[in-house]
């Protein structure tokens, strides 16, 4: 979101660019939250001291340090006053924070540096392609360089003098309210750097082409490099390569046999993305299939996650994503008095499932060095209508993985044909609601008594040809019940998983910390983020970890490990 999403809920600020511009503020409540502020500040999770963080920018490595840019508000909770937050890491777990990168100090800035990407040049050379917003609200692309090369932590950086490089003229016809979010380049077999600037055209999301042999003069292409109808402002586009044959990672420029691309958007407050060729000869994008294209088919995650940026980790042939995960909380007086806002989802590894058709994601390995203390419990069976606590384990704080299997599946439900939307399901058929073969799974950050809790779950449906349908839900109706409905979005997320549940054991790891639940199914087919604010946190201890069965079918857990999570030293 190289300006703003179209809903933060997280400030109860509605815009339709990224930081200023159409904002329409919402009369905010006059309630106070009475529980401790800092409670919900996570222990893992990528987030600022203090203040307002939202999209993640140019991650990279240099010299064997992992840096991480950010949109922030060195100032304030709230949304505004934008510049590049920057950090450090060896290991993309713990980190260390540097001085900003970028901050607004030119007539083509001045009113924000928003969202971009690096690239490293020829040589390893570190470049950013950012979006500025000038005196005119008009947003515009520009450069910027490390000042000394020799500094593997990269502390300044120096604004090209050329700046900015593309703006919107009477000659290219470019709406300046949305022309954002340049990606990381990439060199070409002709020798031409390209990248892309997301737009909009007459309600059609866009994302334009720019070819440049030097870097600094880009000079549009005829046609994008690809385009939807009707699909509302791209944001935050990102463009890569992935291998066909192996789970590396593909360097940015990596072309030729056994390699597909991913084209992603950010859009309507969530990041899709489809795989199709990329086609040299003409310059554009391909999807393989036209019914998954952008806001039709496959999401990074079905909840909280937006703005999302990859990025190619050359030290150990994996890509890697980023995403912006934001506050649940209605109420801009709450971000205020807890002094922080937002935070980034665990860095993840994706990479191209066999049959070619999606993308599978799994956390980073480095979170594992902050397990501890595990607890493993061998095949157990959840009875229906049964609840087993998974004692041992720090709730508030911890990483489970499970894998559900069942005998039979003469119960499930049958699946109606007006059932189009699984989010709508998921709400219908929430947790509490008695199934056939499930609802069955975790209740994390959950009371004693069980009245508030964050549910994920599975809930297996047949279909008219004798097949199994699957959904993966995270219910958050019973979160945060010191939050009424006006302060805090409960949705309900939910999404299909694309597993036979009478060949395959459904399997579920959820990373849990404090505010933040992100849950990841069938070996990363499915990942949903949730915030949530449980009331039960503000009493030590009384924060407990369940496995559930609301099905009137038995369930096998036949595989459980759960570790406590160590606290990483974040910034």
């Amino acid at each position: 979101m190289g300006y703003v999403s179209s809903v933060w809920l997280g400030v109860l600020v509605f815009i339709s660019i990224h930081g200023y511009g159409n904002i329409r503020l919402c009369e905010a409540s006059s309630r106070v939250i009475q529980t401790s502020d800092q409670i919900y500040h996570t222990g893992y999770h990528f987030q600022p001291a203090k203040y307002w963080m939202n999209d993640p920018n140019g991650p990279m490595i240099y010299m064997g340090i992992y840096h991480f840019f950010y949109q922030y508000n060195p100032y304030d909770a709230q949304a505004g006053n934008i510049v590049w937050g920057h950090s450090t890491s060896t290991d993309l777990v713990n980190w260390t924070p540097q001085p900003p990168a970028l901050l607004r100090s030119e007539p083509y800035d001045f009113k924000g540096c928003f969202s971009g990407s690096t690239t490293l040049l020829s040589g390893g050379k570190p470049a950013i392609l950012y979006t500025g917003v000038d005196f005119s609200d008009n947003q515009v692309q520009n450069l910027a360089f490390p000042k000394n090369l020799a500094d593997p932590y990269l502390i300044e950086w120096v604004k090209s003098p050329y700046n900015p490089l593309i703006a919107p003229n009477s000659v290219n016809k470019i709406d300046g309210q949305n022309f954002r979010d340049p990606t990381t380049a990439w060199l070409n077999p002709d020798g031409n750097w390209r990248m892309v600037v997301g737009n909009q055209q007459n309600g059609n999301g866009i994302g334009l082409l720019y070819r440049s042999k030097n870097f600094i003069d880009w000079i549009q292409a005829e046609n994008p490099l690809h385009f939807m109808n009707n699909s509302g402002m791209w944001e935050c586009p990102d463009f890569f390569p992935v291998s066909t044959i192996s789970q590396n990672g593909l360097e940015t420029s990596t072309m030729g046999p056994n390699v597909k691309h991913v084209f992603k958007a950010s859009k309507a407050s969530t990041d899709y993305y489809t795989i199709g060729i990329y086609n040299l000869n003409k310059d554009i994008f391909i999807p393989d299939n036209k019914s998954l294209d952008i806001g039709l088919g496959f999401r990074y995650d079905y909840g909280k996650f937006y703005a999302s940026k990859s990025f190619f980790d050359n030290a150990t042939n994996r890509r890697i994503l980023f995403g912006w995960v934001n506050e649940s909380v209605n109420n801009r007086e709450i971000n205020s008095i807890r002094g922080w806002a937002g935070l980034q989802g665990i860095p993840r590894r994706i990479w191209l499932q066999k049959s070619g058709n999606q993308l599978l994601q799994w956390p980073i390995v480095e979170i594992e060095n902050l397990r501890m203390n595990p607890v493993v419990q061998d095949t157990t069976l959840l009875m229906p209508g049964s609840v087993r606590e998974i004692s041992g384990v720090t709730a508030t704080q911890a990483d489970v993985e499970m894998s559900f299997s069942t005998k039979t599946l003469e119960k499930a439900e049958k699946w109606e044909a007006n059932w189009t939307n699984p989010q709508e399901v998921c709400s219908i058929k929430s947790a509490s609601v008695k199934g056939g073969v499930g609802p069955f799974g975790l209740l994390v950050l959950a009371s004693k008594d069980m009245q508030e809790y964050t549910a994920i779950f599975f809930r297996i449906f047949k279909g008219d040809n004798n097949n199994f349908i699957v959904l993966m839900c995270s219910d958050q109706t019973k979160s945060s019940l010191h939050l009424p409905s006006s302060d805090y979005d409960k949705t309900t997320y939910g999404a299909f998983l694309n597993v036979d549940p009478v060949q395959e054991k459904l399997s579920l790891r959820t990373l849990i910390d404090h505010s933040i639940v992100e849950s990841f199914g069938g070996e990363g087919k499915v990942c949903i983020t949730a915030r949530v604010y449980p009331t039960n946190l503000a009493v030590d201890g009384a924060t407990h970890l369940y496995a559930f069965n609301n099905g009137s079918q038995s369930v096998d857990i036949s595989k459980l490990t759960a570790w406590s999570m160590k606290t990483a030293q974040i910034n």
